[in-house]
């Protein structure tokens, strides 16, 4: 089993969320991004948000630093 994770830094929001989250499973992950989206950025947890975030996932550790936009 690999390790996964999601970052919000990735994903631009008018929060400037920078949490990365990961984990060692698929399904623990997806439940604490889902957890994150609803009370952070305010989605609502429908089936569509939980594709979406795990179409997200990336496998290994989140980079300690995100690489400035050129």
């Amino acid at each position: 089993m690999k390790r996964q994770y999601i970052d919000c830094r990735e994903f631009p929001s008018e929060s400037k969320c920078t949490v990365a989250i990961s984990a060692d499973s698929a399904d623990e992950l997806l439940d604490i991004a889902v957890q994150h989206a609803v009370t952070v950025h305010k989605h609502k947890d429908t089936p569509e948000l939980r594709k979406q975030l795990r179409a997200m996932f990336k496998r290994g550790m989140p980079p300690a630093e995100m690489p400035k936009a050129a």
